[in-house]
């Protein structure tokens, strides 16, 4: 008798607890409104004032969103920032993430020390990005770098007091291999668990069958790896137009040199904060604009991933 009471007793218990499950959700909804979703609709209400400081109160509607798409100091430069933007996204997909998934397929086999290799490839991602920017401005001094200095005594002698971040040509690119070589253990370790979550009964049949190693990784590995790569994609995209620190601590705030690193990070700092060009003092109604385009290019982009993967069946 006294089993059975127990046994009711508990079962109650865990009705009451699937039937109040949304308590268990409440303190961290209350995070998330706090410090996510309020910021977020403030943003967006501050974009429909202007004003001095940083409470604009003046009310002037839609009146920074055309300054920022038609006055040509604004435009110009949302522009070249949204450019080198898609720029930066473009070299850490096509660097970062493939060297990720290079990386993850070699640790995924049976590597003698393959911890340690882990252990090096995710090291860079621990280390301030500040930190990171400053120490390769260093490394790619034109005069005494290492950069310049290894390549002069392998022969290379053209490229003897080389202005990497000084060349609108190579300054964006350099920022990008920068940002790739901090980053890649993040895609890396996220290949690697993919990877691991693949069966191995279907390694074993592949191999059976008579597939190498080559055509197990591209006809079998890769496939079932889409749905992680979409999500790598989007983190990437998501991190590249939020990306601010890089740039600045390489080579400044206006994204030099002309602006050629100028992302859309460095635009916001610049209008909203530093009062810096195109602007004479901090403009909060303009930069909050400028923030709220990005998070709805962010939401765009998340969303036509979602809907393309709903709709391929990849989810």
């Amino acid at each position: 008798m006294a089993q059975r009471a127990f046994s009711v007793s508990e079962r109650t218990k865990r009705r009451i607890l699937i039937d109040q499950w949304f308590l268990f959700t409440i303190p961290a909804l209350v995070i998330y409104v706090w410090f996510m979703a309020f910021p977020l609709f403030n943003s967006m209400r501050l974009s429909f004032y202007t004003g001095t400081g940083l409470v604009p109160s003046k009310f002037v509607g839609l009146q920074n969103y055309l300054e920022l798409f038609t006055n040509p100091l604004f435009k110009d430069r949302l522009i070249c920032a949204l450019k080198n933007t898609f720029i930066l996204f473009a070299i850490c997909m096509g660097i970062q993430n493939t060297l990720g998934l290079m990386f993850a397929n070699i640790l995924s086999g049976r590597l003698k020390g393959h911890s340690v290799y882990r252990t090096i490839i995710f090291l860079p991602a621990t280390m301030s990005v500040l930190v990171t920017g400053f120490l390769w401005k260093l490394i790619l001094n034109p005069h005494w770098g290492a950069v310049n200095q290894l390549l002069t005594h392998l022969g290379f002698e053209r490229f003897s007091g080389y202005p990497w971040l000084g060349k609108p040509e190579t300054a964006m690119i350099m920022v990008g291999l920068v940002t790739a070589w901090q980053w890649v253990g993040i895609p890396t370790m996220i290949f690697l668990a993919g990877f691991q979550g693949i069966a191995e009964d279907i390694h074993e049949a592949a191999s059976i069958d008579g597939a190498s190693a080559t055509q197990i990784f591209w006809r079998i590995k890769l496939p079932l790896l889409v749905p992680v790569i979409g999500l790598v994609s989007i983190l990437t995209f998501v991190g590249n137009f939020n990306a601010f620190d890089i740039v600045f601590a390489m080579t400044n705030a206006r994204g030099a040199p002309e602006y050629s690193t100028d992302i859309m990070g460095t635009l916001f700092y610049r209008i909203g904060i530093a009062g810096q060009h195109p602007v004479a003092q901090p403009n909060m109604g303009i930069g909050a604009s400028i923030a709220t385009v990005i998070f709805f290019i962010l939401f765009l982009g998340v969303s036509l991933w979602l809907f393309t993967r709903e709709r391929s069946g990849l989810g």
